[in-house]
């Protein structure tokens, strides 16, 4: 063993010989037995090639390097202390959980919950705008958790990620005012032939959610928008929205922009899947939370039901085109 590798219960088992000078006694208020309380100390003084006591039938007395360790061992043994109590106190470090807005949303929801069931756990909510990015955070360790079209994301990314199922989230269109659809209290996909509506292009954040829109679109007759500058809040996305006066695919839980109305879609009724991502093996109290959270809320609202008439991506269905 190398001296840089010595254990700390090494170290204590030394101190508490070096100040009972009796291998019985220090024994008694480790709670271990003498015996292997004389191999730890036979250990130690092998790592360090050194004798650290002189034994005799009447007495344990320290060695001139038993004297020298002593106020070492007890150095380290005071730095390991602080360093376990710090750590106690603190808890485990907060979970950073990307909720991709800041505005109502299921991932909000499950984190609200999440931080019900687990009061002494910080959940630091992000906003990072899209999954593609979002998930390469969760990878590199510099996110914990995200939301979004899990499916949608690049294999060799999404194979180092875990994810669970959390909701079809229902679909819907926000129509600029005036919009000749904004009349309608729901309107049918077949209802935007025609019609260019964004849906992310361009925005290499959300890679994901652009995939399944184009995927929605195919064989309606509607027309992904071009790439358009990306809006960072809510007041430049209005803003923009109103330049370009597009049509946006959205879910039914965006939040209501002035200026605009939201409609939801059907027939068919599109459902987006959402997913919790998480790196592989990570674990943390929070993330028992927001598992315990999701599965909860999900089972209360029917979260993963699947309603008849409605269109899912192929990723989920196998069917082509999706269903």
């Amino acid at each position: 063993m190398n001296p840089r590798d010595v254990e700390p219960r090494l170290l204590r088992g030394f101190v508490a010989v070096a100040e009972e000078l009796h291998f019985t006694r220090a024994a008694a208020r480790l709670y271990v037995a003498q015996q292997a309380l004389s191999r730890d100390v036979r250990r130690l003084e092998a790592a360090l090639g050194a004798g650290l006591f002189v034994r005799t039938t009447r007495a344990v007395e320290l060695t001139d390097d038993g004297e020298r360790l002593l106020p070492l061992a007890r150095r380290v043994l005071a730095a390991h202390e602080a360093l376990a109590a710090a750590f106690a106190c603190a808890g485990p470090r907060p979970l950073l959980v990307d909720l991709n807005t800041d505005g109502p949303s299921t991932a909000r929801a499950v984190l609200e919950r999440a931080r019900e069931l687990a009061p002494d756990c910080e959940l630091m909510a992000r906003f990072e705008s899209g999954l593609t990015h979002a998930a390469a955070e969760v990878a590199a360790g510099r996110l914990d958790v995200s939301f979004g079209y899990a499916h949608g994301l690049d294999p060799a990314l999404r194979a180092r990620l875990a994810h669970r199922p959390v909701r079809y989230e229902p679909l819907a269109v926000l129509l600029p005012d005036g919009h000749p659809l904004g009349t309608r209290a729901e309107v049918p996909l077949d209802a935007l032939a025609g019609e260019t509506v964004y849906a992310g292009a361009g925005n290499p954040r959300t890679l994901e959610w652009t995939g399944l829109a184009r995927e929605l679109f195919a064989g309606r007759g509607i027309a992904l928008a071009p790439p358009a500058p990306v809006a960072i809040g809510k007041e430049e996305f209005r803003r923009i929205m109103a330049k370009t006066r597009n049509p946006v695919l959205v879910t039914v839980d965006f939040l209501d922009l002035p200026g605009c109305v939201k409609r939801p879609l059907v027939e068919p009724l599109p459902l987006s899947p959402l997913s919790m991502v998480w790196r592989k093996g990570f674990s943390h109290p929070g993330l028992d939370a927001l598992h315990q959270a999701a599965a909860g809320i999900a089972a209360e609202r029917g979260w993963l039901d699947v309603p008849p008439a409605s269109w899912r991506p192929a990723a989920l269905t196998g069917a082509p085109g999706g269903g």
